[in-house]
C-alpha cells in the first residue's frame, strides 16, 4: 500500500513538474491529485525537493541498466558502440514511457536546478564512462581529451534527435516515411555514420534501395 502511494506521488508529481516546472507546482496540489495525505510526501521523500529528485531519478533511470553492464571483452569496438546506441534508443524511444519523462528531463536540462548535478553524477557520467570505454577501443591514444568528449556529445546528440524531434521528423518525412524509422534502421544510421566520420568505417551511402522516403512539402 505504502509503495503504491509512493509510486502514485511520482507520477503524478513527475508530470506536474514536467508541465510547470519544480516553482510552479505545490505539495497539496500534488497530495490532492494523488488522493495522498500531504505527510505522505515529508514520509517517502522528505519534503518537495526529496520528490522532485525521485522524479528525476526515475525519468532518467528508465531501462538504462543494460547500458552500463560489462560487455564481452572479445566484442569487437564497433559493436559494442552498436549495443550502446541501441540501448539507448531503446530507452528514450520505448513507447511506453510517459510523455512527462523527456518533457521533465528536458525542463531539467534547460532550465537546471541544484538537483541536476545529482543526476549528472548518478546516472549520465556512467553512461559517458560506457561510451568513453567503447570509443577507446576506436580511437587511437589513451587520452580521453576534448576532441573524444565532442565525438562522444555527438553521438548522444543523434539518439537524442529522434527522442525529442519525433514530431518534426514527422511532420517532414510524412507518417509513410516516419513509419520506415525503425529501431533497427535508426541505430545502424547513427552506428554507420558515427563510425564513418571517425574514420572506422566506410562512407556512408545516400542510395540506399530500401530507402523511399521522400520530403514532404505542404506548400
Amino acid at each position: 500500500m505504502q509503495e503504491d502511494i509512493k509510486t502514485r506521488l511520482v507520477e503524478v508529481a513527475g508530470e506536474l513538474f514536467g508541465e510547470r516546472g519544480y516553482e510552479a507546482v505545490g505539495v497539496r496540489e500534488i497530495c490532492q491529485q494523488a488522493t495522498a495525505n500531504v505527510a505522505a510526501v515529508n514520509y517517502h521523500f522528505g519534503d518537495k525537493r526529496g520528490l522532485y529528485v525521485a522524479c528525476l531519478r526515475h525519468a532518467q533511470s528508465c531501462r538504462v541498466d543494460d547500458l552500463l553492464l560489462p560487455l564481452p571483452a572479445d566484442m569487437p569496438a564497433a559493436e559494442k558502440l552498436r549495443h550502446f546506441i541501441r540501448g539507448m534508443l531503446e530507452s528514450k524511444l520505448d513507447p511506453t514511457r510517459p510523455q512527462w519523462h523527456l518533457e521533465l528531463m528536458l525542463r531539467e536540462m534547460g532550465r537546471p536546478t541544484d538537483a541536476c548535478s545529482e543526476i549528472v553524477e548518478d546516472y549520465i557520467r556512467p553512461m559517458a564512462e560506457s561510451l568513453a570505454e567503447i570509443m577507446q577501443g576506436l580511437l587511437p591514444g589513451d587520452q580521453w581529451n576534448r576532441q573524444t568528449w565532442m565525438i562522444g556529445f555527438s553521438i548522444i546528440a543523434q539518439v537524442l534527435f529522434y527522442h525529442v524531434n519525433q514530431p518534426v521528423v514527422r511532420l517532414l518525412m510524412g507518417p509513410d516515411g516516419f513509419e520506415t524509422l525503425s529501431l533497427d534502421v535508426i541505430t545502424d544510421h547513427i552506428t554507420r555514420f558515427s563510425l564513418a566520420a571517425i574514420g572506422q568505417g566506410p562512407p556512408v551511402d545516400r542510395n540506399d534501395p530500401s530507402d523511399v522516403a521522400a520530403p514532404q512539402s505542404h506548400k
